[in-house]
């Protein structure tokens, strides 16, 4: 589950694709395992069935940070003290299997994880991985990403022995902000662009942050920040699920999250914003992208509207031609024809 084997296939953050089934049966498996020799992260891959290898892999870049979703069989794949001495680009690999077992052997033991929990390694300490799917024949899944260490405030040193026998996890607690942003994140790629890529690898920098932190236990000023960083995550994704909720407000958000107005308030103090501004943002984002959709065409704009929890006509007219320069219908007059032009 580890690699970056040739892709075909471009979409706006560098979203690449490979299915083995695409290269002729016999030459499915040495492609894929020469390629994985070769990569930055350099991996010796063995396969006891490499008749019929089915094997799928999507990489999408963004910024220093690599995301991976995989589905292949049974493999195990070593990282060698060979390899690592011909590439060792200092890498943290967090692993998240969906279906499967994964098998990981170091210096510091051998260690099962299931579905649900977070793999931790350290690309620059040798090991040996071994993904079985549930049933054979089958295909393990799963969500793999790699960030520079460099990139993360954590004390020196061997982090794989430190996070070694640890169950961590994707679906509770910082893992699980960080297996939904993941997810959300593959799932609709091509909204993105190219200027998106450093803002979205400094929330998965801080999500992994936040993650291994919780884990340590570590009550330092990077662990605070980082769960600063990581509530500021949740209330945005909180905010974002309510935006047709007409009663949002950041006494609701607040509630919601156990704090206090203040405290709330005080989070967005570095964001350049405030919670109602940054409500009022997201909306009218919406209903922007609403109007512009042809699907849409029909339904109303003060209906458009009341979507996002914009419920009073006036007050959102103000609001859309403060924001963009121009009323709602124009706006969609406007777009429907460029569309029209395109077309």
């Amino acid at each position: 589950m580890e690699g970056t084997p040739e892709h075909t296939g471009v979409h706006m953050l560098g979203d690449m694709l490979l299915h083995t089934e695409d290269l002729p049966a016999a030459d499915r498996f040495d492609r894929w395992r020469d390629h994985l020799s070769q990569t930055s992260v350099p991996t010796e891959l063995t396969c006891a069935d490499t008749t019929d290898f089915v094997a799928t892999q999507r990489l999408v870049d963004f910024g220093a940070v690599q995301l991976l979703a995989v589905a292949h069989p049974a493999l195990t794949l070593a990282r060698t003290p060979e390899l690592i001495r011909r590439s060792d680009p200092g890498l943290l690999h967090l692993s998240l299997p969906h279906s499967g077992t994964v098998d990981v052997s170091s210096s510091h033991g051998t260690y099962r994880h299931r579905p649900g929990d977070v793999v931790v390694q350290d690309t620059s300490r040798p090991a040996l991985m071994t993904a079985t799917p549930e049933a054979v024949p089958g295909q393990a899944t799963g969500t793999c990403v790699f960030v520079p260490r460099e990139l993360l405030p954590l004390p020196a040193g061997d982090l794989t022995e430190a996070f070694a026998g640890r169950r961590l996890s994707h679906r509770s607690g910082p893992g699980s902000l960080l297996g939904t942003f993941l997810g959300q994140l593959l799932a609709d790629t091509a909204s993105f662009c190219p200027a998106d890529a450093p803002r979205l690898e400094r929330v998965v920098v801080d999500l992994v942050t936040a993650l291994l932190c919780h884990a340590l236990d570590t009550d330092s000023a990077v662990a605070r920040d980082a769960r600063h960083r990581t509530l500021v995550l949740r209330v945005k994704d909180h905010i974002g699920r309510h935006l047709h909720d007409p009663g949002l407000s950041p006494g609701t958000v607040a509630a919601a999250h156990h704090i206090s107005l203040s405290h709330l308030h005080r989070l967005f103090r570095g964001e350049e914003t405030t919670v109602t501004a940054w409500i009022r943002t997201r909306r009218l984002e919406g209903v922007r992208r609403d109007l512009a959709d042809p699907a849409l065409r029909a339904l109303p704009v003060h209906a458009v509207a009341a979507r996002w929890g914009l419920v009073r006509p006036a007050d959102f007219s103000r609001a859309f031609r403060a924001a963009y320069g121009t009323t709602p219908r124009d706006f969609r007059a406007r777009a429907a024809q460029e569309a029209a032009t395109d077309s």
